[in-house]
């Protein structure tokens, strides 16, 4: 069964929602960058940006290689390879950038909230905080 992983950025927060092989139909043939709607995650109202994944053997997607096949890329950095020394690069097995049925792990981010719902109300600045205080309070 793949698992969403949904983060959302104002807080810091991620969670995991996994879901069936059914369920996820809507999300095959999209590709990272692309945005989609909440309801796959059970998060309705909400727009969710693919920001990456993995397939079933742990090889990652990398969003500047086309398609959603394997493919062995020489690699100098980025997802997927960390070099450990500079100049160094390997010869790598990268997934595409496209959503497969072979896809196990999707990260998904928040990017847009409902309409009904606020974000945290701002904090009250100081002039208005001293218009509300008593005429006695603000003369002396």
């Amino acid at each position: 069964m793949p698992l969403l992983i949904v983060s959302d950025p104002s807080t810091g927060k991620s969670q995991k929602v996994e879901i069936e092989d059914a369920r996820m139909t809507p999300l095959i043939g999209k590709k990272i960058g692309e945005v989609v709607d909440g309801a796959v995650a059970n998060m309705a109202g909400y727009k969710l940006k693919i920001t990456g994944g993995t397939d079933k053997d742990g090889v990652p997607m990398r969003p500047d290689i086309h398609g959603s096949g394997k493919s062995h890329v020489i690699l100098s950095g980025g997802v997927g390879f960390h070099p450990k020394a500079d100049g160094e690069r390997r010869r790598k097995v990268i997934r595409g950038n496209t959503i497969s049925a072979e896809s196990k792990f999707i990260n998904l981010a928040v990017s847009g909230q409902p309409k009904g719902r606020k974000k945290a109300e701002k904090k009250e600045k100081p002039e208005e905080a001293a218009a509300e205080k008593p005429e006695a309070e603000t003369k002396a």
